[in-house]
């Protein structure tokens, strides 16, 4: 699971199996997020919003996000039960979620992370670091 900012730039990320939720993850991997202010002052670890996929669309979750100061944009499942929570101001932003999908499709091709030789996770972890360096630089 990656974070990444407004230009596709990777801020942080959590590496586990393939099996686990990615709902579960996300809170963990939104903690990862440190990103320095220009000037004096701690590093920035709360972003004001974040644009996800049909798959985080969960109210605990999003519920935890509000307390937080973090407002969850992503488009609500098929069958929902509750009633929708987004308007079409909010997401508008959700258009933007290309720079997200293309930062994925910059470490698709890096064959070595597409596919997983390495059976150790800090093997992986280190070859997907370089990849960000890389998309960084």
């Amino acid at each position: 699971m990656v974070v990444a900012d407004g230009a596709g730039i990777p801020l942080g990320s959590q590496l586990t199996s393939a099996s686990s939720a990615e709902v579960t993850l996300a809170e963990s991997t939104l903690a990862r997020i440190s990103v320095p202010r220009p000037g004096r002052g701690r590093p920035q670890s709360r972003p004001l919003r974040v644009i996800a996929d049909r798959a985080y669309d969960s109210d605990p979750l999003r519920a935890r996000l509000l307390q937080r100061g973090i407002v969850l944009l992503c488009p609500h499942r098929r069958k929902r039960r509750r009633p929708s929570r987004n308007d079409g101001r909010t997401m508008r932003r959700y258009k933007r979620r290309w720079k997200i999908e293309r930062t994925f499709a910059h470490l698709g091709n890096f064959r070595r992370l597409l596919i997983r030789h390495e059976r150790l996770i800090c093997l992986y972890k280190g070859f997907f670091h370089l990849a960000c360096l890389i998309l960084t630089l």
